[in-house]
């Protein structure tokens, strides 16, 4: 039996529902309201850079909230939504402990993430962190070592570098030559430099042989060079550098070159202290002993495999497959074919075993009309 087709229904006829009347809810007034905070703020605290670089990062119109470009001082709550670059972005309003790391720099590094020239980084060495990202306190050249300070706390990093909060760095010095004291006092109280000019808060003499003396040098600033030029404007080149104190913190002796520590909770929550920066409330996490003499324990970086984009992705640059590759790679018991292997019990070569290739059988389909008479000529005498 067929089935029946469905009736289709008169969309006319069909009566309307009755339109519901929204009302909007009165607020109470007694109510307290979601309290805000600064965006540039929060995203500081979550390790993607300082809040000057989260201002400007705002104002390039590259964050968003709730798909609405933000602007520079925008509030924000716990219930917006917002994107940096299209990609959403998880913020914490409540502070937590940031991470801190010391760091022993030797010479031949940058403390950059993008260099085209391709050279070793101090980014390269430090281990993955789950939220936010590292950033380098101060910066030190290619030939300057000692400390570096990395934190994910945007901050952190803001109250250390900021030039109106004037951090005292300490340097060792060695020069070629010595200084007389009228030359440190000038030094003291200032040189004219090509962007202005800089000066020591103290400078004293540490000894040296022969022609290398050594200084111990305090200088409120962090401009690209200040401490060599300052040495080079009484012709006395700089042939050693390095950093030894930023502020509180202070270069281990067991930290050697090239090696790190990070700071345990309490030495984190005293530099918060330090800075001014609220402490944050929920408690300190329980380390069990293999964690706290993990935690203290001075490391060596291991160095993560960079690859070449540019080399990669061009085809032309890949280093052609050698033929002889094959033949190399195998085991060292295996022959090719026709080759002979020694007996062990008569010492006599003796040919490998190979298996047969794989031949196809020969089909009756495959003989012509000649071969197939003579054949079935034979099968007759045969009979």
């Amino acid at each position: 039996m067929a089935r029946p087709f469905k009736q289709q229904r008169d969309p006319q006829a069909t009566p309307r529902r009755p339109k519901t009347d929204f009302k909007k809810l009165d607020v109470d007034e007694n109510t307290t309201p979601e309290p805000t905070q600064r965006l540039h703020k929060l995203m500081a605290l979550a390790g993607l850079g300082s809040r000057r670089d989260m201002e400007e990062m705002i104002a390039s119109g590259r964050v968003t909230i709730n798909g609405e470009t933000a602007k520079v001082g925008a509030g924000v709550t716990q219930y917006d939504v917002v994107r940096v670059d299209s990609r959403p972005l998880k913020l914490n309003f409540e502070p937590e402990l940031p991470q801190v790391l010391i760091y022993h720099k030797p010479e031949g590094e940058i403390v950059s993430q993008d260099d085209p020239e391709g050279r070793a980084s101090v980014f390269d060495k430090l281990p993955r962190i789950k939220q936010g990202k590292w950033i380098a306190i101060g910066r030190l050249d290619i030939n300057t070592s000692g400390l570096l300070i990395f934190t994910n706390s945007g901050e952190l990093a803001n109250r250390f570098m900021h030039p109106r909060y004037e951090v005292e760095r300490e340097y060792a010095v060695r020069i070629f030559g010595e200084l007389t004291e009228g030359q440190m006092l000038t030094l003291t109280q200032g040189i004219e430099l090509e962007d202005g000019p800089a000066s020591f808060d103290s400078i004293s003499p540490q000894g040296g042989e022969g022609a290398n003396h050594w200084y111990q040098v305090i200088i409120r600033e962090g401009r690209n060079r200040e401490v060599r030029r300052l040495f080079e404007a009484f012709q006395l080149p700089v042939s050693r550098l390095m950093r030894v104190r930023f502020g509180p913190v202070n270069l281990p002796p067991r930290v050697k070159r090239g090696t790190m520590l990070k700071l345990e909770q309490k030495q984190v929550v005293d530099l918060l202290e330090w800075a001014g920066l609220e402490v944050p409330r929920t408690p300190m996490k329980q380390l069990t002993q293999r964690e706290k003499d993990k935690a203290t324990s001075v490391f060596v970086p291991k160095v993560r495999k960079q690859r070449n984009s540019v080399l990669d992705r061009d085809p032309s640059n890949r280093k052609p497959r050698d033929s002889n590759a094959r033949e190399n790679s195998r085991p060292a018991g295996r022959m090719d074919a026709g080759s002979q292997d020694v007996d062990k019990k008569t010492g006599l070569n003796k040919p490998i075993a190979r298996k047969p290739a794989n031949r196809r059988v020969r089909q009756t389909s495959d003989l012509t009309a000649p071969a197939m008479q003579k054949k079935s000529d034979r099968n007759r005498g045969r009979g």
